[in-house]
């Protein structure tokens, strides 16, 4: 299977990535209440919204990405898919943690000339960052794991 040159692994890819859109919006929602109507530390609120994220992303996939994928057991398909994402919830933490402040720095320095908020401003921007890392590492493991039961 070449991701390259194969057309139907690259549509995949994006409707994968329009699957993470979707999440991305779920995510980036729930992370914000947590943060500004709770007020849960970003690694927690990052937590719970990256979980909501998952089961929103998985009945996407299974339904829309990979409708062939039914070899598999949806318990055991889920199983795999929540593996995958929890390893890519670690990756995410761990990074979030070593961005979120120097980019409060960074916007704290743009705070009074541009009128922003550091906090919400670094909260988002180090989420659109990890996002973007680990929907390479969800894409390809999920691909050849969860859902390799899909004839290339």
């Amino acid at each position: 299977m070449n991701f390259i040159t194969d057309k139907n692994e690259r549509a995949r890819f994006l409707k994968f990535s329009a699957v993470g859109v979707i999440g991305f919006f779920v995510d980036a929602g729930i992370f914000n209440i947590c943060r500004s109507v709770f007020e849960i530390k970003p690694e927690v609120a990052s937590a719970i919204s990256f979980t909501a994220a998952v089961i929103s992303n998985f009945l996407f996939n299974r339904f829309w990405t990979y409708p062939d994928s039914r070899s598999k057991p949806i318990s055991k398909q889920i199983g795999q898919f929540f593996i995958v994402n929890v390893i890519g919830l670690a990756i995410r933490t761990w990074v979030l943690l070593m961005i979120i402040e120097p980019l409060y720095e960074f916007f704290g320095n743009l705070a009074d000339k541009y009128q922003i908020d550091p906090i919400v401003f670094g909260d988002n921007t180090a989420l659109i960052i990890v996002v973007g890392i680990v929907l390479f590492w969800n894409f390809f493991i999920n691909r050849y794991w969860t859902y390799n039961d899909v004839p290339e």
